[in-house]
């Protein structure tokens, strides 16, 4: 068996950058391209190179799927528009466990108990608020629930290579290796059912920077510092590594996992082979599901293949709920948290698992069907002139507006759309500034996949905020732009020193995504 893996992985290798069709997604039932269809879509994801008129289709960022926008927090809410009639129940019911309270057990109510013993959020909503965007804690009073700690520490060098590793070893990458904390595991929990302690409590603190702008104008950015103060289970590993994460939007997800693999590799260019000062490099992640290397695309750092994988992993580290993928009735309490894994839990009943196939299918649905809505004042002369700023200053090489999604045989709403997620789902090195110096995966501590802006006009509309980046440190638009480094300081650079006017236009058009 050990040589039958071996081979695989050395197959694998060899044939895993030449060959895009092996990161394609096996889950999806894909009807391929045509050379008619192909050459269709390079012209209408040909950049733009007018910018006095909206493009064609661009007020509709998912294609028909998109919906229209409406005034209220529930914009980020909607199913897709092309959901076919009798698909919208699967929507409901999927709403309705993305909702869901979960208790702790042995419960009455043995349909959603399971919770934790350790866990971050009793539901799935209660950290992606309103499908939308998470925040850091507002002070010493507020608690973190939509904003959690990674954790992890130095892979001991006598320790064997996971499948992935191996795999990634062997087609040449050397980001350093790690493993969770042998105490505390892969992420932080501050809270516990009764009669376990939380693991933590999040503590955030800011220092003021001030940054200078052309023609006279200062912004301030606050950096942060994050301790994971009151340890429930004794001190850190020695080494530990700790990357904070707010939740992510949770719209047009089924969109970005219907973009061909082929289409994100090409945009990869690790070596920065055409001298442009970009590199974006692929993550690949060992898919749970499907035994096998895949293109990671969900996450902060692109730790998740599938929106099904990313579900079953939330369900686990933040609830505490097992799955059919991860099916440890504990979550991630470790072989040191004994009262955690030897304290009473949800499985074994009916549904074999916490949450069953049947339910980790309907929240999948619903995920993968949470609409974009549609652009406003795409055609406001302001908005064109940022757009053109957005162009000129390079800030497409990795937020990359149009895709053709795959033509699907059974899913209607994310068939073959042209979309405008404006990212490339690629790693980047995003400087100092932002790096949490803990690598995952083939992403090291300064890289971070490009995060999508479709919908981040609407983030104050929809979550009462806007605060942004992985951590929510930057409190506007402006400040996210400014924290941009590495690959991104050029085009950083570029927005401190333009005039005034451009600047204010570049914010105009992201406000209109």
């Amino acid at each position: 068996m050990r040589y039958l893996i071996q081979l695989f992985l050395a197959t694998a290798a060899t044939t895993v950058f030449a060959a895009p069709s092996d990161l394609d997604a096996p889950h999806l039932n894909v009807i391929p391209r045509t050379a008619e269809e192909a050459a269709r879509i390079a012209k209408v994801t040909a950049p733009a190179t007018e910018f006095d008129k909206p493009e064609p289709f661009e007020t509709n960022p998912a294609g028909a799927a998109t919906v229209s926008p409406r005034g209220n927090a529930d914009a980020f809410s909607l199913p897709s528009a092309n959901i076919p009639f009798e698909r919208e129940l699967d929507f409901k019911v999927g709403n309705g466990l993305f909702k869901k309270l979960w208790v702790s057990s042995p419960s009455s109510t043995l349909a959603s108990d399971g919770l934790g013993p350790l866990f971050n959020a009793r539901s799935c909503q209660r950290c992606h608020l309103k499908d939308g965007r998470g925040h850091p804690p507002e002070g010493p009073e507020d608690d973190a629930v939509s904003m959690f700690l990674r954790i992890s520490v130095p892979m001991p060098p006598e320790e064997a290579m996971s499948e992935i590793e191996a795999f990634l070893l062997s087609v040449g990458d050397s980001t350093p290796r790690t493993r969770p904390d042998p105490v505390y595991g892969g992420q932080l929990q501050d809270f516990g059912v009764a009669g376990h302690p939380a693991e933590y409590r999040l503590d955030v603190r800011y220092e003021e920077v001030e940054v200078s702008l052309s023609e006279g104008e200062t912004a301030s950015l606050r950096r942060p510092t994050y301790r994971a103060e009151d340890l429930g289970y004794g001190p850190l590993a020695e080494g530990a590594m700790l990357s904070p994460r707010v939740a992510s939007p949770m719209i047009g997800l089924g969109l970005l996992e219907a973009i061909p693999a082929a289409d994100i590799l090409a945009l990869a260019d690790p070596e920065d082979a055409d001298g442009d000062g970009i590199s974006g490099r692929v993550q690949i992640v060992w898919s749970f599901e499907h035994a096998r290397p895949m293109l990671g695309r969900f996450g902060w750092k692109a730790g998740a293949p599938t929106i099904r994988e990313q579900s079953a992993s939330a369900f686990a580290g933040d609830i505490g709920v097992s799955s059919p993928i991860f099916d440890a009735a504990w979550g991630d309490c470790t072989t040191e948290q004994t009262a955690c894994r030897e304290a009473p839990h949800g499985d074994g009943d009916a549904r074999g698992t916490e949450i069953d196939a049947e339910g980790l299918d309907l929240v999948t649905f619903y995920s993968r069907n949470l609409a974009v809505p549609a652009r406003r004042d795409v055609g406001a002369p302001e908005v064109l002139r940022g757009k053109a700023v957005f162009h000129e200053v390079g800030c497409t090489s990795c937020h990359q507006p149009k895709f053709v999604t795959e033509r699907l045989e059974d899913q209607p709403e994310q068939s073959f759309q042209l979309i405008w997620p404006m990212t490339d789902l690629l790693l980047h090195d995003m400087g100092e500034g932002l790096a949490d110096n803990r690598p995952e995966g083939r992403a090291n501590g300064r890289e971070w996949r490009t995060a999508p802006l479709w919908g981040i006009g609407l983030t104050e509309q929809v979550n009462g905020h806007t605060q942004f980046l992985h951590d929510g440190r930057a409190r506007s638009l402006l400040e996210a732009v400014l924290w941009h480094g590495g690959e991104a300081q050029p085009a950083r650079d570029a927005v401190v020193d333009m005039p005034k006017a451009d600047r204010d236009a570049l914010i105009r058009y992201l406000e209109s995504l």
